[in-house]
């Protein structure tokens, strides 16, 4: 079962329709994502491959390089043990002549040998010789020349004559290399002999000591060492003979030997017998021998050879997985284009099939197309940006930005003077004719420049249903003729209104500014001007006429009357930035004048009482109960703490007043949703925009009504669809899915299959069944 699951896996991953591999891009696509991790991969593994095999040989090399010095200090020791031997017998005064040839001390002569024998590992058997003399010794007692060298051992290729010519002529040390040698007739073993002339070093030398080490005693110490190695050892006199070699499945000729003798200390690589040898040499300043270890160079590297295998596998590996990526990737990618251009065919039905196999040039076409399409919504995202400068000043935005550098609002040449007008109309005049002419009146002043007053005059809708606002800018005519520029622009407007309707709204107008991110202070001051307008009097009022609140006190000063008429405007409006802007000036003017203290803290209760009263009159009467907690205070930075606390507080009740006081809306935005849930566009965000909400009062109310969330309510409405759709007609799945505003349909048919347990195909076929029983 599992081998079937894997092999459904790699068939479905393979499975890439011929048709794609007809698209450039695709290709372009699977192209790309090769080469963007085989590049890198291919330099790491190259840089692994290296660091690692370099110094794994190099470890290697190093490794058998310090074996084998071991081996040659440990050899070493072992012969200048034999020479100290010598010396010491040599000097040893039971072992003169006198002495080993008296009957009485002989027997302590013999037994001194024993000793000596004793104090060395690698000593088969030791003999005492005295020139000219007919009689040996050893540690077994004394015998013949004849004997010992003739029927006790007997070598393979040196005879008696020799061996006596070499024990009395020997005057500096002699090792013979190992050969076999014959013991007691019965047995051979391979064999060195050692003499070492005594006195040692003297120029007439008296005697010899012969020494006789096995073979295997040298190659044993070498194979301790060299526990794991599996090639064959030589070591080599100063006369490049083999003093003993150990074969492990190398075996050299003579000729092959002598070229071995002939390499220096290091490390070589050589050729014999047409196969590759690695040779490691080390030379010993004890003695001149040399000593070496041969091995076919694919044995001693073989721990490299398994590192490169290593490292081949894996980058094979990555590249298939790479390669297998790759593929996957691009068809993920090219996948939401496809949808894309599907879903452009359907939508665009007079569209012709593109020509070219670039999807994008296909793409960018048809965008164009549908910019035309696009610019009809500029008005209202535009508006919107406009309410975004009268609620919150100039937003840090590069978008809102553009968007009012596209509009005239700002100029660079020139300075620039702006500031805000409120239209409102009478609340109980309601009729068609009038909603009629206050329509016309949106469309007129959407955008108009009055002729010969060089000023650009701006409507924006705002969420009052019986306000207009206007944005004027003009170049600065400076400061002695701006308010009779002002007055120009208002008559303007004035005419405007009376020419094409029966209209005569009345108008509040705030301060001139120089700059856009002071915007939203004249809204706030236009706003005061048309509530505290004076019933009667024109029905033009400008915030800069209001009456400044003055009483005569002595040697005193009152806060600007205006001053706190455009902070309870403010608060009233819940505009947060403008309320603590003007909570910042006036307790900054406080701090400017020297006053008696009972003076300043009635100045700080008529600013409080502003604060207060603009409380009240949004429902807040909470902070009446603890008025304490604002009435004490000790220092002007506690007072004005508790000002901005409170301004916090107010703001945050009237945002909430008005998402109460429209439930109206939100009923408005169900059927606006339930009319638009096909739109692929649709969103929470697109939504609050259009009814100029908050996205978390939208989600929040919207959740309240429809008892689900947003999301969840377009895709319940969606899905809705799909399966009367899938019931009622028969369309292809992938319309269907496309028609309700879905361009991703195996997303949408995996969410569909956990809803309702069944695939959209498999719901159309069951409950088709059920319609045909009925």
């Amino acid at each position: 079962m599992t081998i079937h699951k894997l092999r459904s896996f790699i068939v479905s991953t393979f499975r890439i329709n011929w048709n794609h591999f007809k698209s450039k891009l695709l290709l372009r696509y699977v192209l790309s994502y090769i080469l963007i991790f085989l590049i890198p991969l291919t330099g790491v593994t190259i840089f692994v491959y290296d660091s690692a095999v370099s110094g794994l040989r190099s470890e290697i090399e190093l490794s058998n390089i310090n074996q084998l010095n071991q081996v040659k200090m440990n050899i070493d020791s072992r012969i200048a043990e034999l020479r100290e031997i010598s010396g010491r017998i040599a000097y040893d005064r039971r072992l003169t002549p006198y002495m080993v040839r008296d009957s009485y001390y002989r027997v302590e002569a013999i037994q001194a040998l024993a000793n000596y024998k004793a104090n060395s590992s690698i000593i088969e058997d030791i003999f005492l010789y005295y020139h000219n003399d007919p009689v040996i010794y050893s540690y077994r007692g004394l015998t013949n020349v004849n004997v010992a060298f003739d029927s006790f051992y007997r070598y393979e290729n040196w005879n008696l004559e020799d061996i006596i010519v070499a024990l009395n002529e020997t005057n500096q040390m002699l090792i013979r290399p190992a050969e076999n040698v014959t013991i007691n007739s019965s047995r051979q073993e391979a064999m060195l002999t050692i003499i070492v002339p005594i006195k040692p070093n003297a120029p007439y030398p008296y005697g010899s000591v012969i020494y006789m080490v096995k073979e295997s005693n040298l190659t044993g110490v070498m194979d301790s060492i060299l526990s794991d190695f599996t090639g064959s050892s030589y070591i080599f006199n100063q006369n490049d003979e083999v003093l003993t070699a150990n074969h492990q499945g190398v075996s050299l000729s003579q000729e092959h030997l002598g070229t071995l003798a002939a390499l220096d200390a290091g490390i070589h690589n050589v050729s014999l017998k047409n196969d590759k040898y690695s040779v490691v040499s080390v030379k010993s300043g004890e003695n001149g021998w040399n000593y070496m270890t041969i091995m076919p160079s694919y044995q001693f590297f073989s721990r490299v050879a398994h590192v490169q295998t290593l490292i081949l596998m894996v980058f094979g590996i990555a590249v298939v997985t790479g390669v297998l990526a790759a593929f996957v990737l691009a068809r993920r990618q090219y996948h939401p284009i496809k949808d894309l251009m599907e879903f452009a065919k359907l939508r665009v039905n007079d569209t012709p099939e593109p020509r070219t196999r670039n999807e994008w040039d296909w793409i960018r076409q048809t965008l164009h197309d549908y910019s035309a399409r696009i610019d009809m919504q500029e008005p209202f995202v535009r508006n919107q940006c406009m309410l975004l400068l009268l609620k919150h000043g100039k937003p840090d935005d590069p978008e809102i930005e553009r968007m009012i550098g596209g509009v005239g609002l700002e100029s660079p040449q020139e300075q620039v003077i702006y500031f805000c007008v409120i239209l409102s109309w009478e609340e109980n005049d309601a009729t068609e004719d009038v909603q009629n002419d206050r329509q016309q009146v949106h469309e007129i002043l959407s955008h108009v420049e009055p002729s010969g007053l060089h000023a650009n005059i701006y409507g924006v809708e705002f969420s009052a249903d019986n306000q207009f606002a206007l944005i004027v800018s003009l170049p600065d005519p400076g400061q002695d003729s701006l308010k009779l520029r002002m007055e120009q622009i208002i008559r303007a407007v004035q005419e405007l209104i009376s020419e094409n309707t029966r209209l005569d709204p009345s108008m509040g107008v705030g301060t001139p500014y120089r700059g856009l991110g002071q915007l939203n202070q004249s809204f706030i001051e236009a706003a005061t001007a048309l509530e505290h307008r004076m019933v009667g009097s024109s029905r033009i009022t400008y915030f800069d006429q209001l009456a400044e609140q003055s009483h005569p006190v002595a040697k005193g000063m009152w806060l600007p009357r205006k001053s706190l008429l455009k902070l309870e405007q403010s608060l009233k409006q819940g505009n947060e930035s403008v309320a603590v802007q003007m909570i910042a000036e006036m307790m900054e003017t406080i701090r400017s004048e020297p006053l008696q203290i009972h003076l300043l803290r009635c100045i700080c209760f008529d600013l409080l009482n502003a604060l207060l009263r603009s409380a009240s009159e949004v429902g807040m009467n909470e902070v009446f109960s603890n008025i304490s907690d604002y009435t004490s205070f000790e220092t002007l930075e506690e007072f004005e703490d508790k000002l901005l606390s409170l301004t916090t507080e107010v703001c945050e009740k009237v945002e909430r007043n008005h998402e109460q006081a429209a439930p109206k809306l939100i009923d408005d935005i169900v059927h606006y949703v339930n009319q638009q849930f096909a739109d692929y566009t649709l969103s929470l965000e697109h939504v609050a925009l259009k009814f100029s909400v908050s996205t978390s009062y939208l989600s929040r109310s919207f959740k309240e009504k429809a008892g689900i969330s947003f999301s969840q309510y377009i895709w319940k409405r969606r899905t809705e669809e799909v399966i009367r759709l899938l019931v009622t007609t028969s369309a292809p799945l992938k319309e269907i899915i496309e028609q309700v505003g879905y361009l991703d349909a195996p997303n949408f048919i995996r969410k569909f299959k956990k809803e309702t347990g069944l695939t959209p195909g498999q719901y159309r076929k069951q409950h088709r069944s059920n319609r045909l029983d009925i």
